[in-house]
């Protein structure tokens, strides 16, 4: 038995018949609609909590960046320790243009964005081109995240160093208005899942879960490795830039710790491997986890990161692939059993 893919129509050949694994149009909007009906509420229920509704914004911005790390990482295997950093050139890539340049704030979110993605997508060819293993993405990428650190501190003139960066541009726009902020993060985690799914569904997510899964017989079998991490690079590191920039808006205010390591991409990695890696709804799942889980031992200070570890322990020993995953395998035996 041979399995052949083809990149034209997006179909694996298995014994001369075609294979489709990738979800119908109608599993695709059904989830991802629930997702907006439900988060579409917060805000009453919520009753103009100032406090919460930051915490919630804040939530869901990192579900946008757990779900450009999962088209990164969890559709072609790139592990980039650097979701920070590419956000943060959006962020300060923005403000800088808009504050300082004095181009207007959506020319300059946009330029910025386009400025991360270049960066993502050429982080995507120089790992290919090496031929970098998932370790050595992660080592080159956490050196670029490093690297834009200093630059952030060294550039101080610019950027505003250690002291932070105020933004004044978008001061009187709807960005610095709580919920006007919040649906416009809701709708940007909806837009990120479509166009997640619909790459699931077409020839180019084919061809990531073929390169993901066994990158050397992937090449072998026609597909052009670097061009498809490329893209998955590039639309993973616009999607992060994206929501930087519109998050640094919201805010008013970058420091240089707004973009570390520890701030951005730890807790983004754990987000999408407690929700699920490669699963469309795992980083909501993770992001509104664990946004909850941070909230709630905040009060806790100094003991904070150590229930917040004992917490992991026990979460991840229960979901060892997942939420999403494992709730979707106990959805399909309980079928099963009920079929019978």
């Amino acid at each position: 038995m041979t399995e052949r893919f083809t990149e034209a129509t997006g179909t694996a050949l298995v014994g001369g018949t075609e294979k489709h694994a990738a979800p119908t149009l109608r599993a695709l909007l059904i989830p991802v609609l629930a997702v907006g009906a439900i988060l579409a509420l917060f805000p009453l229920w919520l009753k103009g909590s100032n406090v919460l509704m930051t915490v919630s914004i804040l939530g869901l911005a990192f579900a946008c960046y757990t779900i450009g790390f999962n088209l990164i990482f969890g559709s072609t295997g790139q592990l980039f320790l650097s979701v920070g950093a590419l956000a943060g050139v959006g962020g300060y890539g923005a403000a800088i243009l808009a504050d300082t340049v004095g181009l207007p704030i959506i020319l300059s979110v946009l330029l910025a964005t386009m400025a991360s993605s270049l960066t993502g997508g050429l982080l995507s060819w120089v790992a290919v081109r090496r031929s970098l293993g998932v370790i050595f993405t992660g080592i080159i990428t956490l050196i670029f995240a490093l690297s834009f650190q200093n630059l952030v501190l060294g550039l101080g003139d610019v950027t505003g160093g250690e002291s932070g960066f105020l933004i004044e541009s978008g001061r009187d726009s709807f960005l610095r208005s709580r919920i006007p902020a919040y649906y416009v993060m809701l709708a940007l985690v909806l837009v990120f899942l479509m166009i997640h799914g619909l790459l699931r569904r077409s020839h180019v997510g084919w061809a990531f879960r073929a390169l993901r899964d066994d990158e050397v017989a992937a090449e072998l079998s026609g597909i052009d490795v670097a061009r498809y991490k490329m893209i998955a690079g590039a639309m993973g590191s616009a999607m992060v830039a994206l929501v930087g920039a519109l998050y640094g808006h919201y805010e008013g205010f970058f420091s240089p710790t707004t973009f570390e390591l520890g701030q951005v991409d730890v807790p983004v990695l754990v987000m999408l491997a407690f929700g699920g890696i490669g699963s469309l709804l795992g980083p909501v799942v993770g992001a509104a986890v664990f946004t909850v889980v941070d909230a709630v031992l905040r009060p806790l200070a100094q003991l904070r990161t150590a229930v917040y570890g004992v917490i992991l322990l026990v979460l991840f020993l229960g979901f060892r692939n997942g939420v999403v995953p494992t709730v979707n395998v106990l959805v399909r035996r309980v079928l099963r059993r009920r079929a019978r």
